[in-house]
């Protein structure tokens, strides 16, 4: 076994002290998140081109997404929810406290945990795939071998689930050593064995007695492991060594098993809903589920490149605040984090609503994907946009609760927020179809973001409201105004360029996301709206560099 390396002198510093260069650090850091993550998410278009090209909104990729539910649900949870909501607040106090040595020793324990607990979810799922498809999607049956299909991409499917807990306790770990744009790029990898999948292995399935949609659930295994594969020589060189060992009776082990439970339950609501949402859409016949699934994705980009990294970056300096009691800190935190995100997702959430039709038309329709797929996803990414800044704000305001060492909270108003979005879906599915999950589920989200920051306001003495709404007043009227402008170029001053071409449909969508974009940078300039150029202008130095 190779000897780890000397522990290092536990971290110090004066609590509200470099008040001045948390901004900086926060952007930057956001920055580097936001280059690995655009690769990341332009990945994932790309997969999702392939699967629509493929297999387009048919039985097939009706069955894919169902059997892929499951691990996508643990996926989103462990990578961007629970893990860094409850591992990183206890490994970055065992760093500050104790050094890195202990810290990473801390992280093997998590890992080993982490394998022993999915292996069993994983033998089960195998062994019961089929009753678990029945309960998800029984409406399946009504169609002959679709639900034998579900089942069976489920079982080549499962085993997602250890490697994408092991990627995420890896990703903990290098963001808690402010390493952050490796474990940024690492999902990167799943979309490529996808893609990889989708656009090589379909050949080969029928031969080996499968469905060709197959390759795909094979793909997205390989791409597991190489989310494991691509973080650990950056985790050795921080001198992790791993050891298959496992000491349940280490405090920093319990504490985060302890919150890891509340974790996964507090970060949980929008991936429950989404499974609510596939439930009900399995009853509204071929292609309801996959409608919901591609307008997801496509509203989910934003929230990826933005959302997600100015969250990565804040969560290691949250923990940090935490356990240095600096109040002070991680209110700036928060509130600078808060402003970052909406400078961002409010622009984008306009630009999808308006444009929903020609982006879903671009990015989609060709192949296997017809003009009525369009049609359809278009309608479920409008109203599922509404709900995208809610979306972005849960992954800054949880992470603060367990930096203040508090799990019970946002678990119980993730808990209604579930509630609420059942309710809401009942109703709205009988009324609009299954475009009525979207709304509900954009409603909840909305409301799960507003009772945590409602709640967290107290805890942190303030979160810089004032700035923060006057922020979103501002950014509201730059949104509006970039609207407009794509929509009367698009709708108005192009509507002669007609056509199903794709040279032009990208043409006519270019110029108005141009038009629009030129309307908001004005727009911010005239509002002096400093967070979105400070945005903007950090994640392009970023690509720059990259």
């Amino acid at each position: 076994m190779t000897p780890s390396p000397p522990t290092d002198p536990p971290a110090t510093r004066t609590p509200g002290a470099g008040r001045g260069s948390r901004a900086a650090r926060l952007a930057a850091s956001a920055g580097v998140v936001g280059a690995a993550t655009l690769a990341s998410r332009l990945l994932g278009l790309v997969r999702d081109q392939v699967l629509a090209y493929r297999f387009g909104a048919g039985d097939a990729m009706d069955a894919f997404n169902v059997a892929s539910r499951i691990p996508n649900l643990m996926r989103d949870l462990f990578a961007e929810g629970a893990m860094s909501a409850a591992f990183v607040p206890t490994f970055m106090r065992r760093l500050t406290k104790d050094g890195r040595t202990p810290a990473l020793l801390l992280g093997n324990q998590v890992v080993n945990a982490l394998i022993a607990a999915t292996g069993i979810v994983v033998v089960a799922g195998i062994l019961f795939a089929e009753p678990l498809v029945r309960v998800l999607a029984g409406d399946y049956a009504e169609v002959a071998g679709k639900l034998e299909l579900a089942a069976q991409l489920t079982r080549i499917l499962l085993p997602v689930l250890t490697m994408v807990a092991v990627a995420a306790a890896m990703m903990g770990m290098l963001n808690s050593l402010d390493r952050f744009f490796v474990p940024a790029l690492s999902p990167a990898m799943y979309n490529v064995g996808i893609i990889a999948g989708g656009a090589l292995l379909v050949p080969l399935m029928p031969g080996l007695g499968l469905d060709p949609v197959a390759a795909v659930a094979v793909g997205a295994l390989l791409g597991a492991m190489g989310q494991v594969a691509l973080q650990a020589p950056a985790l050795y060189r921080q001198g992790f060594r791993y050891r298959p060992a496992l000491d349940p009776s280490d405090p920093g082990l319990r504490d985060i098993l302890r919150l890891m439970g509340p974790g996964t339950l507090a970060g949980a609501a929008v991936q429950i809903n989404l499974l609510v949402n596939m439930v009900l859409a399995a009853g509204e016949g071929t292609g309801a589920v996959s409608w919901l699934s591609y307008a997801f994705r496509v509203m989910y980009l934003p929230i990826g490149l933005f959302g997600v990294s100015v969250a990565a970056a804040a969560v290691p300096l949250l923990s940090r605040h935490g356990a240095e009691n600096d109040l002070e800190g991680m209110r700036d935190t928060v509130s600078r984090a808060l402003r970052l995100t909406l400078a961002i997702n409010v622009p984008a959430t306009v630009g999808l609503m308006v444009l929903a039709l020609p982006i879903v038309a671009v990015i989609f329709e060709r192949g296997a994907f017809t003009p009525a797929d369009t049609a359809s996803t278009a309608a479920a990414l409008l109203l599922y946009a509404p709900g995208l800044a809610g979306y972005a704000a849960v992954r800054i305001a949880v992470p603060c609760y367990y930096a203040l060492g508090s799990s019970r909270t946002p678990a119980v108003i993730s808990v209604a927020a579930v509630a609420l979005n059942i309710g809401l879906n009942l109703v709205l599915v009988r009324v609009l179809g299954y475009r009525g999950l979207a709304l509900g589920t954009s409603v909840a989200a909305l409301a799960n973001a507003l009772a945590l920051l409602i709640l967290l306001r107290p805890r942190l003495d303030g979160l810089d409201l004032r700035r923060v709404l006057t922020l979103v007043g501002k950014v509201s009227v730059a949104s509006a105004a970039m609207g407009a402008a794509a929509w009367i170029v698009h709708d108005r001053l192009l509507d002669a360029w007609e056509g199903a071409a794709f040279a032009v449909r990208l043409g006519r969508l270019a110029a108005a996301i141009a038009a629009g974009l030129l309307v908001l940078v004005v727009s911010a300039r005239l509002l002096r709206l400093r967070e979105l150029d400070e945005a903007a202008g950090q994640i392009a130095a970023r690509l720059r560099r990259r």
